[in-house]
């Protein structure tokens, strides 16, 4: 049964590092000794991974990063846990297709390894990225993702201020256009939630809810608490 929790961002305003999630990671990770961290959505990957490994250490667990493996798709399968931090999504998805970790990733997943995401790390667990808000400052193969969730997912997501003088797109409009020439719902998910999934279940949970977006439907605001049950099941719903 796949567990995952999707973190919209690895910070909120106030908070260090995973701070605002702190308990859910305790939580999700609970009989998990190991954590196998990829910290390859930033350039500065020793800094990443001595970040990730001092703030999740604290909480009890030890921390390999996949950076440092001989044989990354070994270390995959070997792994307890599988945490994939933030940063830019294209450059995590080149490099996890370089690798060819994708379905070796998936497939540890599938099998019952606890899964953490972040930003980045939540985007590529969607079918696709295509409503990641980064740009692509480098070309994967494609767009195709992990595919361990049936809906897109975009983090960080921001409501428009209508007393603001922007006239550029919101992220709104942005994810309305998607819609535009796709039919996978979209959640966007503000700072400070995230999404438990255990098998076919979900919840939203954490502070400051979401908004999901579905073709020819007006939008839906969801509060924490809510089921994901529609999203993860979309033949049954």
């Amino acid at each position: 049964m796949k567990r995952l929790l999707l973190i919209s961002s690895s910070r909120t305003h106030g908070t260090g590092f995973l701070e605002h999630c702190a308990q859910a990671i305790s939580e999700h990770l609970r009989g998990i000794g190991r954590v196998l961290f990829v910290p390859y959505a930033l350039a500065n990957r020793d800094s990443y991974a001595r970040l990730a490994s001092k703030v999740l250490g604290e909480l009890g667990f030890e921390v390999d990063s996949l950076h440092e493996a001989n044989d990354p798709v070994a270390a995959v399968r070997a792994a307890e846990a599988i945490f994939i931090g933030g940063g830019n999504t294209f450059r995590l998805l080149k490099t996890l297709y370089e690798h060819q970790l994708i379905e070796p990733i998936r497939e540890q997943v599938l099998a019952g390894a606890p899964y953490m995401g972040s930003s980045a790390g939540t985007n590529i667990t969607c079918p696709t990225i295509r409503t990641t808000n980064d740009m692509p400052i480098v070309e994967p193969p494609g767009f195709a993702a992990l595919n361990l969730i049936p809906f897109q997912i975009n983090p960080h997501f921001i409501d428009a201020d209508p007393e603001s003088k922007h006239q550029g797109e919101t992220r709104e409009t942005r994810l309305q256009e998607y819609l535009e020439e796709n039919t996978t719902p979209v959640l966007g998910i503000r700072e400070g939630c995230w999404l438990n999934i255990q098998g076919s279940k979900g919840t939203l949970s954490g502070a400051n809810g979401g908004v999901l977006f579905c073709r020819d439907q007006p939008l839906r605001q969801m509060q924490t608490g809510d089921s994901l049950h529609e999203l993860l099941n979309p033949v049954l719903a």
